[in-house]
């Protein structure tokens, strides 16, 4: 009888989380470290990004501190070379930064559009230009994008940021495709409402908040922590042939018609 083979452990791998160190990417981050992983969080912060490789360190998992911005080219380039000289790969890539602003779509400055464009699609594509070919050298790769159920159906007044992730759904598969042949998945999560300090004023006892939750037949938003195990599951050997997907942890939000 032969020993059986833990397809979810990630011992042996190196992680790179962008946008690592709050809400949704620092809960992957944390995760992934759980999982065995190395794993590097960067942010434009040092003192956040210290203290998540702190945490990571805890768990006994090797780590750095190195800042990073997806508008800036440079810092990531920086970020993927030191990742590079110091853990010597990148097995996987979370692309986990993001952000958003509630305006009418007919009122909203073209910068305002621009800006929310550049950081959750155009800074993806960048950190995915810098640490892809790499994977692809050595034959093996899982990227993780955040996506949101905003890439599948439209959320008032939030149309830029319903826009970029739709991208971000059309980029995951394009990726996917071109990169198969590779030994590289490209998928994405799609989260439902997790209240993070990016969303939370528009959720919290608000009407808005209140539609959401008579929307989601579980009837209340996630817990971070939910959000794991989908990351843990695509970025292990468990989801080898899978690839060009959009998994959506929503508490049954998208499959939902009528609830009562």
């Amino acid at each position: 009888m032969t020993d059986s083979v833990d397809r979810f452990d990630l011992s042996g791998r190196v992680a790179l989380v962008i946008g690592g160190t709050s809400g949704i990417g620092h809960a992957i981050a944390l995760g992934l470290a759980d999982a065995g992983a190395d794993v590097v969080a960067s942010s434009r912060r040092i003192r956040e990004v210290a203290a998540v490789a702190k945490q990571i360190r805890e768990k006994g998992r090797r780590s750095l501190e190195i800042t990073s911005d997806v508008l800036e080219r440079g810092t990531l380039e920086n970020l993927h070379a030191q990742t590079m000289a110091a853990l010597g790969k990148v097995d996987i890539l979370v692309n986990a930064a993001g952000t958003t602003k509630r305006l009418p779509t007919l009122e909203m400055p073209e910068t305002t559009w621009r800006a929310i464009m550049q950081t959750n699609l155009t800074g993806m594509l960048r950190t995915c230009q810098i640490v892809a070919p790499g994977m692809v050298r050595q034959g093996w790769g899982r990227i993780i994008n955040v996506a949101s159920l905003a890439t599948f159906v439209a959320f008032f007044e939030v149309a830029a940021y319903g826009v970029s992730k739709a991208g971000v759904g059309a980029l995951t598969k394009s990726l996917a495709v071109e990169l198969a042949q590779h030994g590289v998945c490209v998928n994405a999560i799609a989260p439902g409402f997790f209240p993070t300090e990016l969303n939370e004023m528009l959720l919290e006892n608000t009407p808005r908040g209140r539609e959401v939750l008579m929307r989601t037949p579980m009837q209340r938003y996630g817990h971070l922590e939910e959000l794991v195990g989908a990351a843990v599951f695509l970025a292990s050997e468990s989801a080898s042939f899978i690839t060009g997907q959009i998994l959506a942890v929503d508490g049954g939000y998208l499959a939902s018609g009528v609830n009562q």
